[in-house]
């Protein structure tokens, strides 16, 4: 047989407002209803549940000890009602029920940060999934339309599609104290890829790593920037990291910067581009005008 619920929730919804209004006659002029109503629906509920939730005490009603644990397990309860009801509301509105981020790793997520912070509050229930890219992976994200939003180096972003620029990363060839590249003085390139290479694995289904700053024979491939910064700082090998990532350890002294001849840096332009454009849910729009205010603020 199928469980039937023996209390409804109106009647938690009433007992709710008994406590928070600190009376029936309190909580009967919050409700517009009468106060004998709520006596009654109280009273249903306990007998109901076998269980006393209030005793009067005067004229106040005093939860008891049972009564505080229920009345506490009610609230989730009611609120996880509300909050699907508002689901119903939001997606019959057009609200989508999830938003997908596709965010570059080489973007500071500080701006994304204070945007998410900001979006909570207005969400109205909607996931956020964030999925890291790498070099052309964002590209193909954009191409296949997997994203409601992607956040993509500028120089990746594939024909017919426009992005709003957001900021610019530095990246720079750092390595550890401890390796020889550290005291080697200026180098150029052709000696620099001479030596062990840590790169970001790119997560296209077919990547194009035909950069010239990823030429180097001997590469180890990780999944991220934190991956390899823990291999340097063992001393193997180099690696070009954005700047905002490695300021502390360079400051420390735990990673140097390589003297490279002619350009010892590298820079992306990162934009936020909406593959979706035609279709795009309020709740996407109303994050991607955040996203864009974070940037502004600076």
């Amino acid at each position: 047989m199928p469980y039937r619920p023996r209390s409804t929730l109106e009647q938690w919804r009433i007992l709710q407002a008994v406590v928070d209004a600190g009376g029936y006659a309190q909580a009967a002029d919050v409700l517009n209803k009468s106060q004998s109503s709520l006596n009654h629906a109280v009273a249903k509920l306990q007998s109901q549940l076998g269980v006393e939730l209030l005793e009067v005490r005067g004229r106040k009603a005093y939860l008891t000890e049972a009564g505080e644990v229920m009345l506490r397990r009610s609230r989730l309860l009611t609120q996880q009602v509300e909050d699907l009801e508002l689901l119903a509301s939001n997606i019959n509105q057009g609200w989508e029920p999830e938003i997908r981020i596709a965010v570059e790793l080489a973007y500071p997520r500080t701006f994304l940060n204070q945007a998410l912070a900001a979006f909570y509050p207005l969400s109205r229930g909607s996931r956020i999934q964030l999925i890291d890219s790498v070099i052309t992976g964002s590209a193909e994200i954009i191409q296949q339309k997997k994203a409601d939003l992607v956040i993509a180096a500028a120089a990746v972003i594939p024909k017919g599609f426009l992005g709003e620029p957001l900021c610019v990363t530095r990246f720079i060839p750092v390595t550890s104290a401890s390796n020889s590249l550290a005291g080697a003085g200026e180098i150029d390139q052709n000696e620099l890829s001479q030596h062990l290479q840590l790169v970001i694995r790119d997560t296209a289904q077919k990547p194009q790593e035909n950069a010239g700053w990823l030429r180097a024979e001997q590469r180890w491939t990780v999944d991220n920037f934190a991956e390899a910064i823990e291999i340097l700082q063992l001393g193997l090998g180099f690696c070009w990291l954005p700047d905002f990532l490695v300021n502390d350890a360079l400051a420390a002294g735990q990673l140097v910067q390589i003297n490279l001849k002619h350009s010892s840096e590298r820079i992306a332009a990162i934009s936020l581009v909406t593959p979706k454009e035609e279709t795009l849910g309020p709740g996407s729009k109303q994050l991607r005008q955040l996203i864009l205010a974070a940037h502004q603020k600076t």
